[in-house]
Formats: C-alpha cells, structure tokens, sequence
C-alpha cells in the first residue's frame, strides 16, 4: 500500500465523518446545550425577579406596617376621645342627677314644712275656737265664722 493513498482514503473517511458529525451528530448536541443555557437563563432571570420582588415586597410590608401603626394610633386616639367623653357625659349626668335629687329633696322638705305648718295652723285655728267656745260657753257656729277662721290662719302665716 501506498502511504499517499491510504492517507487520502483516511482523508475521505475523516472528512464524511466530519460531514456525519455535523449533520446529524453535532445538531442535537448543540440543540440540547442552547436548550440548557436557555434553561439556566431563564432560572438567573426568575431569580433575579424573585430578588426585585421580595425587595418590593419588603418595601410593602413595611408600608403596610406603618399604616396599621397609624390606623392604631388613629384609632386608639378614636378610642381615649370617646372614653373621655363618656366619662364626661356621665360626670355631667352623674351632676344633674345629683342636682335634681337635692331639688326634690329640698322640695319634699319643703312640702312635708309647708303641709306640717298648714296642719299647725289648722289645729291652731280649732284649739282658738274650742278656747273661745270653752271662755264664752256657748256654742260656736263654724259655718258663720269661716271668714273669721280664714283671717286667723293668715295671719299666722
């Protein structure tokens, strides 16, 4: 054999193994690689987003948490105003009440005086006309001598 044919012929074969290889050997392999980096790609890029978002959602949080301690605030504020009216809502009631129960105390005192000195008078008024029965020993018309009795009463008022 010759060395220049055998080295053309290795030549050939090298060269439809390159072409085999390219053909239909190298495609899928390189089909499969782009397919992987695409994968590995896409992954950094959701990662990255996953990153973005949790910095937008920790920024949010934290709003949220400050809107909530306000709203607390706000409302606890809310909450102190209303207690503080109630209880003086209830002082102020708590005041009347006590303020009308002196009146009719005072009222009732006033009354219960007024109907014992009316009581007073009218005994008064019967023990003078029984004392002036008894001096006079005769008897007394009270009919005749209402005016009279009337007088008496207004003067011992």
């Amino acid at each position: 054999m010759n060395l220049n044919a055998t080295l053309i012929a290795q030549l050939v074969v090298f060269f439809i193994l390159g072409w085999f290889t390219m053909k239909f050997v190298w495609p899928p392999i390189v089909k499969a690689l782009d397919e992987r980096a695409k994968k590995i790609a896409d992954g950094l890029a959701a990662a990255d987003k996953a990153k973005a978002d949790l910095v937008l959602a920790e920024k949010k949080v934290v709003e949220e948490l400050r809107k909530a301690r306000e709203s607390a605030g706000d409302t606890r504020a809310a909450a102190e105003k209303q207690a503080a009216k109630l209880i003086d809502d209830a002082r102020a009631e708590a005041a009347r009440l006590i303020a009308k129960a002196r009146e009719d105390a005072e009222a009732e005192a006033g009354a219960a005086a007024q109907r014992a000195k009316e009581a007073l008078r009218e005994q008064v008024a019967a023990l003078a006309v029984a004392g002036a029965e008894r001096i006079l020993r005769k008897e007394i018309n009270a009919q005749a001598h209402v005016e009279l009795l009337a007088n008496l009463k207004q003067e011992l008022q």
